[in-house]
């Protein structure tokens, strides 16, 4: 195994370079260890592959329970995400203590966000012009979108469309007609009860392409993602084979970050007010300072192909509860 001051010459240069062009130059460094010339990802890909544990602390956030420290090679394949996560110094998985929601790392990094269009499905006007977009700090997002039990137990009600005796798994089930006010507005609302936050718009997009580019993210058998819409089954519950309703968290599989349900199942509401793109690169955006819709992102059970694609955008009134579409995911920094 490398010793330590090589793995932290590593980790040092990605955390300096992923996510931007250029990359750190070590002629001839012991921490070159695929010996192109470059400390960066790749050789932190290599270190990944190639030892044993970590020999040196990896942070669990104060609010959370460490159930995986680095991430597991099967669910995040990229290389390069691995290193990133890594270079973070945070645990990959957790579980936030006071809801016992899973939590999974979504490194600093940069890509392109907008318009990704399908082999049936075009972009709309407002998912351009794409463009970079840097994300300086690493964060939280949840596993899944946020159950109608994880609701419940923090709220003491049930507001979901699709509960009681004809669906005995909606406790799994996402919760549903939430409006943005009742997730993130006031002292009452969920964010303010658990710590949470929304992601905004960008860090939303961001973790669902976990590091793609194309219309859709990836899973095992797409590894680099994919555009075709008739595989779209494989990844999200849609109006083709959700049978007009939700279904439990969880059920397609995940993307390269481990993210279940980022297309389809219910729309995902975000931070941001509702706007147009920048035509310039970006860093940490947080959308217009002022507006009266907020973004809502993913795709949903009742509707097609479209709405479940990576840049595909959606807005609603922050009082709107919708009629069993709409839900959330949480964010949280570590």
């Amino acid at each position: 195994m490398k010793s330590p001051s090589i793995l932290l010459s590593i980790v040092a240069a990605v955390t300096l370079t992923f996510g931007v062009s250029s990359s750190t130059v070590y002629a001839q460094c012991t921490a070159d260890l695929n010996g192109d010339g470059q400390v960066d990802q790749a050789d932190v890909a290599q270190l990944l592959a190639n030892s044993g544990p970590v020999p040196f602390p990896i942070i669990t956030p104060t609010w959370a329970t460490l159930l995986e420290a680095t991430p597991d090679p099967a669910v995040v394949t990229d290389a390069n995400l691995r290193a990133a996560i890594l270079a973070s110094g945070f645990a990959w998985r957790v579980r936030d203590n006071g809801t016992n929601i899973e939590m999974m790392l979504v490194p600093a990094g940069t890509f392109t966000m907008g318009c990704s269009a399908s082999t049936q499905r075009g972009c709309s006007d407002d998912e351009s012009p794409a463009h970079q977009v840097t994300l300086t700090n690493s964060f939280y997002i949840s596993k899944t979108e946020v159950t109608q039990a994880q609701w419940t137990a923090k709220m003491g009600d049930n507001p979901s469309r699709f509960q009681g005796a004809s669906y005995p798994d909606a406790a799994n089930r996402p919760v549903e007609k939430v409006s943005w006010d009742m997730i993130a507005s006031g002292s009452t609302s969920f964010m303010s009860l658990t710590g949470f936050r929304l992601p905004t718009e960008a860090e939303w997009e961001y973790a669902y392409r976990a590091g793609t580019t194309t219309a859709f993210h990836s899973y095992l058998a797409q590894p680099n993602g994919f555009n075709d819409d008739t595989l779209i089954g494989n990844i999200a519950w849609f109006s083709g084979n959700a049978g007009n309703q939700t279904r439990a968290v969880g059920g397609k599989y995940a993307n390269g970050l481990g993210l279940h349900d980022m297309a389809g199942n219910v729309f995902e509401w975000c931070q941001d007010l509702y706007g147009p793109y920048s035509s310039g690169s970006v860093t940490n955006p947080t959308g217009p300072a002022t507006g009266v819709a907020r973004l809502i992102r993913g795709g949903v059970w009742y509707d097609n192909s479209n709405d479940c694609r990576a840049s595909q955008r959606r807005y609603l009134l922050p009082d709107d509860t919708h009629y069993g579409g709409i839900g959330f995911r949480v964010a949280r920094n570590p």
